[in-house]
């Protein structure tokens, strides 16, 4: 009996560790990634041009808008992340972007595809036929007849194959087919345990490129696609019951950037909910007043009600940010006004910017945009400025926010870095809280879901871990408990 309760205590020490909850919790990783060439100074025009591309996606069906060009030098800043693909498995890497719904990457039939990248990264090309796991989607699979799909789908009719098309407004454009492929993710079982998993998903494989997309400067394998559309791989893990409905994201700013990409729900006490506007294509927002240094701007909160050719969206996949012309000329007045004697106000290449000879954060005012649900996004002046130089010993900065004549206010990574964005699509809902992207999140534990993070970020959540620990703690000393009466059976 000794040895007997030797062999309990044993098994006690062995299933009921102290670190249990990290043992028992998988969480597959998505690394989050930002290139910025070193030495690469591009014209502000650039920027402009590669975001009106994504724009045009955005207001596919709806009225286009132009913006104003400009020449100022800025350096460009791209957010992807890296996802495997294929049996076996390769690797691709991909921009991050909220303002599309669909996983895509170059096929190596590709015609037009770059084969090389000016942000350093070697590009891969998808080759169907190389992997075990690979099949086509057939025309009249339901995914490929989705009514909230944003790409013109074919039917390729010799092949049964379900096609897609891309067409921007400046002439660009990609196509190419579906493919049902397995993706993989690390999963991290412990603090230090990883173990490999994988579920189906349907993503697109580029034949033909066109326009700006055939260029070398910014090229990459593709773009994820984390939009609300039921193509979005979000949406496809979520109904199958893989992933919980919410992702997150927190994009670094300062340095080397990256940041963390979660397919999860971030959990942070200072993060404030706004109500998604209903069945839009993309994450629509009811902005409904800007206040700088805590006054409210005269502007007709008309200007951002959602319509046919107007609205508030939030995308990753845009640089900069856009303003409508309403609201941008009292944005502007109200800016100079508060900062007028302590700078001085200038006027370069069409921009409004100011030359400081101190910390922009001592001078210039905090800007609200007020959202829906009292939830305010409160912006520092470096989220609202651009820092382009110096002149006279003086430091240039400029207006950040883009105007538009007409058309939809869009956030882009200008107003995003340095937060966290919840993107709550089970609750129909958008939160964010500043935030240090370079820390570890807190994330919060879905019974009977895997929450997506990056690596090295994990952090889960006291209350959470708590009640992970008692539900593991009481799993295990059930199977003890059966462990013990098996044996105790078999020395009788």
């Amino acid at each position: 009996m000794r040895a007997f309760s030797y062999l309990i205590l044993a098994l006690a020490s062995v299933l009921l560790p102290a670190t249990v909850v990290y043992c028992r919790f998988p969480v597959p990783l998505l690394s989050l990634y930002r290139a910025l060439p070193s030495s690469s100074p591009v014209q502000l025009e650039t920027l402009r041009a590669r975001d009106r591309l994504r724009h045009a996606r955005i207001l596919q069906g709806v009225v286009d808008f132009s913006v104003e060009g400009s020449s100022d030098p800025l350096l460009v800043g791209l957010y992807f992340t890296k996802v495997k693909l294929g049996t076996p498995p390769m690797e691709f890497t991909v921009q991050i972007d909220t303002g599309s719904d669909i996983l895509w990457v170059n096929c190596n039939s590709c015609n037009g595809c770059p084969r090389s990248s000016g942000l350093g990264i070697q590009l891969n090309f998808f080759d169907a036929s190389s992997s075990s796991s690979s099949s086509l989607v057939s025309c009249s699979d339901p995914i490929c007849n989705s009514a909230f799909q944003t790409t013109a789908t074919q039917c390729l009719t010799q092949s049964n194959q379900c096609s897609y098309t891309f067409q921007y407004g400046d002439g660009s454009g990609t196509s190419g087919y579906y493919v049902s492929e397995s993706m993989y993710f690390d999963m991290v079982m412990g603090q230090s345990m990883i173990a490999n998993s994988s579920a189906s998903v349907v993503f697109g494989c580029s034949t033909y490129q066109s326009g700006d997309l055939t260029k070398s400067d910014h090229a990459i394998d593709g773009i994820f696609g984390f939009g609300p559309g039921d193509l979005s791989v979000i949406s496809q893990l979520s109904a199958r019951g893989i992933t919980p409905k919410v992702f997150s994201h927190c994009l670094k700013g300062e340095g080397n950037g990256g940041g963390i990409l979660v397919l999860g729900e971030v959990l942070e006490p200072g993060i404030v909910y706004s109500p998604l506007v209903p069945s839009q294509p993309h994450y629509n927002l009811y902005l409904q007043s800007i206040s700088v240094n805590g006054q409210t701007l005269p502007i007709d909160p008309s200007v951002f009600a959602t319509s046919i050719n107007r609205g508030t969206i939030i995308d990753s996949g845009t640089t900069l940010a856009y303003l409508v012309e309403e609201a941008y000329t009292p944005f502007v007045s109200a800016i100079t006004a508060a900062v007028s004697q302590s700078v001085t106000p200038t006027i370069s290449k069409g921009n409004q910017c100011y030359l400081v000879s101190t910390s922009v954060g001592e001078i210039f005012p905090l800007v609200s945009l007020n959202f829906a649900g009292s939830a305010s996004m409160v912006l520092k002046p470096e989220e609202y400025l651009m820092h382009l130089g110096f002149y006279d010993g003086a430091a240039l900065w400029c207006i950040g926010f883009q105007k538009v004549q007409e058309g939809v206010t869009i956030l882009g990574d200008l107003v995003m870095k340095d937060k966290i964005f919840v993107y709550d699509l089970a609750r129909q809902r958008i939160g964010w809280a500043s935030y240090d992207c370079s820390q570890a999140v807190n994330v919060s534990v879905t019974s009977g879901k895997n929450e997506f993070v990056n690596a090295g970020q994990l952090s889960v959540s006291s209350s959470s871990r708590d009640k992970l620990l008692q539900s593991l703690t009481m799993e295990a000393l059930a199977m003890l408990t059966s462990l013990i009466l098996f044996i105790h059976s078999q020395l009788l």
